[in-house]
């Protein structure tokens, strides 16, 4: 992504201000708020904006809101920098390291072979393939853009010059459906784990401490196993009818991936190795109830074991700058969700919002707050500033209005994930899906509003009848 001017960047800093002095000279405050609280929120309320407009990185403008938060939002500075010591926190760094172990090897590259050599003979199965790779990494690895950027795509778009489909006169032979389908479906698998995103243990943290509902990893995968199989098995279908590729077998790709494992050879040490600590931390994390044992803990284990064997080496770690970049930024916006909670904004605006339908039940409350909670991701390019600007307080909204908790927090964080189909800039990897040029603007926008149709239709029939089965609600 290309720096900003400095003309863009001294415009987005000016907007900031003017939103934080709108909110501390334009909103009342109520009286339950303290001053402190009031000047948090704009605090916060900037951060989010500065989040969509990158003035600056995102690390960087949290850092700053840590430190003003300290000065003027009522917090010393150990309660502002509490966040980095949260368990969530170091739960995704954890995981991060694990991933890096399993490209580093080409353990991940290896999985996704074997998914396309075992059903790659058609561009519907190739698409199966590279999606049921991105799940099975999606339980471990909280970066889609590691999964897709460093394994899923790189292999679709081998697959489909295979095929002489290159972007251009070409692409509609094979590379416009696979980028298409592949893109919607890796937005179906960040919903279906709570390590499927980085922001998605966030999302857990807010339900933890503002709405009182803990959300493991566990209990995440269960309800989004089953809504999540069916959205990437009829996703493709509905996408090979909207942008259909003239090639529809694919034997070569089969025979690709054939290829490219004798070229690996058999699974080596490393690969094992990995592969063994991948399995172990998944298995812990499934067993949570039985040991107790925390899932960042757990996951700290398996990356302190990778370092122990020498699979990863310290340089390796320092080195992962996604990584470190994300600590900065999610260690921060851990406290000051919590701080924003604790001074008693979140429920003021449940209240004021419950006030404004004050005959509706929370059925029909609920179907309107999650359509505009969706289609609001039009207006951002992060998963992360869509979820600190708008679950926490929507949550709120349809708990106080008796909606159940669990459904109210599921549906917000994986519709959150969903969403992200929408657009070509929704999430971390859709400028790399895009910049291919296989699929213009018109392709991505026009299947992506196609899909989110057919998601929310699975997600709030199948899925909620499923969560209801398993006691979600």
């Amino acid at each position: 992504m290309s720096q900003p001017t400095v003309e863009r960047r001294l415009a987005s800093g000016a907007g900031l201000v003017l939103i934080y002095l709108f909110i501390q000279y334009a909103i009342p405050r109520p009286e339950s708020v303290q001053p402190e609280g009031w000047r948090l929120l704009g605090i916060f309320v900037a951060t989010i904006a500065g989040l969509i407009l990158q003035p600056i990185p995102g690390g960087a403008l949290v850092l700053m809101a840590v430190t003003l938060a300290s000065l003027a939002g009522g917090l010393t500075i150990q309660e502002a920098l509490g966040g980095y010591g949260d368990p969530t926190v170091w739960l995704v760094m954890a995981a991060f390291f694990i991933s890096t172990a399993m490209i580093k090897t080409g353990l991940a590259r290896r999985i996704a072979l074997l998914f396309v050599r075992l059903v790659g003979r058609t561009s519907l199965g190739v698409t199966y393939a590279l999606s049921a790779t991105d799940m099975v990494l999606a339980s471990i690895i909280p970066s889609n853009a590691a999964r897709s950027g460093g394994v899923v795509l790189p292999i679709a778009r081998s697959i489909a010059e295979l095929y002489d489909s290159r972007p251009g006169p070409t692409a509609s032979r094979l590379g416009t459906f696979l980028t298409c389908a592949v893109y919607q479906n890796i937005c179906v698998t960040a919903a279906m784990f709570l390590t499927g995103q980085a922001s998605n243990p966030l999302a857990a943290k807010i339900a933890a401490d503002t709405l009182g509902y803990p959300l493991d990893w566990l209990k995440w995968a269960a309800a989004g196993i089953v809504p999540g199989l069916a959205s990437l098995i009829a996703g493709p279908l509905l996408v090979r009818r909207l942008e259909p590729p003239e090639i529809r077998r694919t034997p070569e790709a089969a025979a690709f991936a054939a290829r490219e494992l004798k070229a690996m050879g058999p699974i080596d040490w490393a690969q094992g190795t990995v592969l063994s600590i991948f399995v172990s931390v998944c298995g812990l994390w499934m067993t949570t109830p039985l040991h107790g044992l925390d899932i960042a803990l757990t996951a700290l284990l398996g990356s302190c074991a990778l370092l122990a064997v020498g699979i990863l080496t310290w340089e390796d770690v320092v080195s992962e700058k996604a990584a470190w970049s994300i600590f900065i930024w999610y260690g921060g916006l851990v406290r000051l969700g919590k701080a924003l909670n604790d001074a008693g904004v979140t429920q003021e605006f449940a209240k004021g919002v419950g006030g404004l339908l004050p005959g509706s039940g929370w059925v029909l409350l609920f179907a309107l707050a999650l359509a505009i909670y969706f289609y609001s991701h039009y207006g951002f390019a992060s998963i992360t500033a869509h979820i600190l600007a708008m679950f926490a307080p929507f949550a709120a909204v349809l708990i106080a209005k008796g909606a159940p908790v669990g459904l109210v927090v599921l549906a917000f964080a994986c519709f959150t994930n969903l969403a992200a189909g929408l657009t070509h800039y929704g999430t971390t990897p859709s400028p790399m899906f895009f910049a291919t040029n296989y699929a213009s603007f018109r392709s991505f926008w026009r299947v992506g509003f196609a899909v989110s149709l057919l998601n929310i239709a699975i997600w709030t029939t199948l899925g909620f009848a499923w969560w209801k089965l398993i006691g979600v609600w």
